[in-house]
């Protein structure tokens, strides 16, 4: 748990990456990125996914603290719980990006 202080760093990190492992995850993540909430009928609309995989995905993402929801009459509305991982998906889409240019860069070598 996030708030065992007992815990050490590198547990509580790897819960974190728990959490964001899962391609639908990532998106609804970007999707939060992108604007400041999101309803939950806009993230079914966005993943295409059946309400209850989405609920499941969106209960993942809220138990490793990525998310946050506000239920407003009869419509829930999440947000991301901290900015830092807007910039987290940030920094992981360029480094996925150099990892790439790398090795297209040294498959060009090899066919030379």
């Amino acid at each position: 748990m996030l708030t065992d202080p007992t815990r050490p760093l590198y547990e509580v990190k790897a819960g974190l990456f728990k959490g964001l492992a899962h391609p639908i995850r990532i998106r609804i993540l970007e999707v939060l990125s992108a604007q400041p909430e999101a309803s939950v009928t806009e993230l079914l609309a966005d993943t295409a996914l059946e309400a209850s995989h989405l609920s499941q995905h969106l209960s993942v993402l809220r138990a490793n603290h990525l998310v946050v929801s506000e239920r407003r009459g009869s419509l829930v509305f999440y947000r991301l719980a901290y900015p830092q991982v807007a910039d987290l998906l940030h920094v992981a889409r360029n480094l996925l990006g150099e990892m790439l240019e790398t090795t297209h860069r040294h498959l060009s070598e090899q066919s030379r």
